[in-house]
């Protein structure tokens, strides 16, 4: 079917949307759903927030814990929609891991790319985290610079991307396809 990315910032509606989704999927479809989950349980409101996310999903949801490793868990669900949650935390668990900026871009297109090729729809939810003041500290200008990065390589896999902001989606286009003077 299709890769379709939510991006936004917090508390912009993306998760609420992927997990809409992946319900009426299963109502539509009577396929399974699978979440893939990034978050790291690092302290007790992480754990917390965690099992909340996981109450909130119905039960006979699949739950993935998975931090750095994106296609080797898409390729451990056979069939039906996924949901990856989030891309965000899976940068910053690939920096916090040691691995160099390159090393990031380059699996930002892999799994993309290996993610692209499933026949079941996948949603992937990420933050836009470039809006902003250009950050003070060096780590944080890295983040967003590879991050961005990794936005960039699934949004240009995805069929589908929307921005959320409020519980509102924008459709976002490939720039070429808009910009008719210089086709």
């Amino acid at each position: 079917m299709s890769l379709t990315v939510l991006i936004g910032g917090a508390r912009s509606g993306k998760s609420s949307l992927a997990v809409d989704i992946g319900r009426r999927y299963q109502a539509d479809c009577s396929g399974p759903v699978s979440f893939i989950a990034t978050a790291p349980a690092s302290d007790d409101d992480m754990r917390q927030r965690i099992e909340r996310h996981i109450n909130e999903r119905p039960a006979d949801w699949q739950t993935i814990q998975e931090q750095l490793n994106l296609s080797t868990a898409v390729d451990a669900v056979p069939e039906g929609l996924i949901i990856i949650d989030c891309l965000t935390l899976w940068t910053s668990n690939l920096m916090w891991d040691g691995r160099s900026d390159q090393y990031i871009r380059n699996q930002a297109t892999t799994d993309a790319a290996n993610v692209g090729l499933r026949s079941d729809p996948v949603v992937v939810i990420t933050n836009e985290v470039g809006l902003g003041i250009v950050p003070e500290n060096a780590l944080a200008r890295r983040y967003r610079d590879a991050h961005g990065f990794v936005n960039q390589e699934w949004a240009a896999a995805a069929d589908t991307v929307l921005h959320l902001v409020a519980g509102r989606a924008t459709k976002l286009e490939d720039p070429w396809t808009l910009l008719d003077d210089f086709q």
